[in-house]
């Protein structure tokens, strides 16, 4: 485990370093971080201090966020195929942020967009929680979270289809397809408060899960508290999802394949694969920021487009190596 961790740290670290060096300007390593701890009154600072620093700190930050979160939904859910968008969360962020841009919100101040996605993951999670009851099961969560995603889904589509402004309908359509882009260290410092919130909760859920793997009533034996660990699921998910996709649009497959992937590391110990794959999470999306810069550096091509590549090819051959062995 320790090794893992350790492995997994190395390659974030790595990666991280090279996505700050990456750029269109020819610049080595060695200069862009000398550029980034010491302003040498060239260009160089400002682009690596408000363009190349905060897009590499988002990714990192949204990457272990859904990987940590994917890994508590699955855990929670005793379910390989849970994925952290189950709840609504993102699809409900995604309309807040349709809705900014086509009501001309997004316009009036810098974080708009993100609030207005972060509005609107609050109240998608508010409806989840309605819907499912203080003491509603597992499944009862899952039914009031795929009611509100479809509602969600519904209306963001309803917004496009009655767009009067195909230049907003398009810009709407790009910002879904997930980018880290032209963000700023405002979109680092608003998503960071929610996301660490987000890590404590979920974070502090691995003795729950590792009891809910003999079953609910002996994980009630044992003293877990099903409807507090449900709550802190649920907030815990909303806030990493929430904030992720309100600062970069819509990243799939992160929560689904890393647990995955590193889930025979671990023994299958739930506690041990969330901190795993929020150490996981980050490299991939990394790799995939750094990917987008380097396939096609003169157009504009999405980071969530290319991790659905990455990702459901993967995905597929887990599903393939899985019903090998069960075979």
């Amino acid at each position: 485990m320790i090794r893992l961790m350790s492995l997994l740290a190395t390659l974030t670290l790595v990666l991280f370093g090279v996505s700050l060096a990456i750029g269109p300007a020819d610049v080595g390593l060695a200069q862009s971080l000398g550029a980034l701890w010491q302003d040498d009154g060239t260009p160089l600072t400002l682009v690596m201090r408000e363009i190349r620093l905060p897009r590499a700190l988002l990714a990192v930050m949204i990457g272990a966020s859904l990987g940590l979160a994917g890994a508590a939904m699955q855990g929670y859910l005793r379910n390989p195929l849970a994925e952290p968008g189950l709840i609504g969360v993102s699809s409900s962020a995604a309309l807040g942020a349709v809705l900014s841009l086509q009501t001309g919100f997004a316009a009036a101040f810098a974080l708009a967009l993100p609030l207005s996605a972060l509005a609107a993951a609050l109240l998608g999670v508010l409806l989840v929680l309605a819907l499912a009851g203080p003491r509603g099961a597992s499944m009862t969560l899952i039914l009031a979270g795929i009611a509100i995603s479809a509602m969600a889904g519904a209306l963001t589509s309803l917004v496009l289809n009655l767009s009067p402004n195909p230049y907003a309908a398009n810009e709407i359509v790009f910002w879904m397809m997930g980018s880290l882009a032209d963000r700023s260290m405002l979109h680092v410092a608003l998503a960071l408060p929610i996301m660490a919130v987000g890590w404590i909760l979920l974070g502090a859920l691995g003795r729950g899960f590792d009891a809910l793997t003999l079953g609910e009533d002996a994980a009630k034996s044992l003293g877990i508290n099903l409807g507090r660990l449900r709550l802190s699921l649920v907030v815990g998910t909303s806030c990493v999802v929430g904030a992720a996709t309100a600062v970069a649009g819509a990243i799939g497959f992160v929560g689904l394949v890393v647990p995955h992937i590193l889930r025979p590391f671990v023994g299958g110990r739930p506690s041990r694969l969330l901190w795993a794959s929020a150490l996981g999470g980050a490299p991939l999306v990394l790799a995939a920021d750094i990917a987008v810069r380097l396939i096609l550096p003169t157009r504009d091509l999405k980071i969530g487009v290319v991790m659905a590549l990455i990702g459901a090819p993967l995905f597929l051959h887990l599903i393939y190596k899985t019903r090998k062995e069960l075979a």
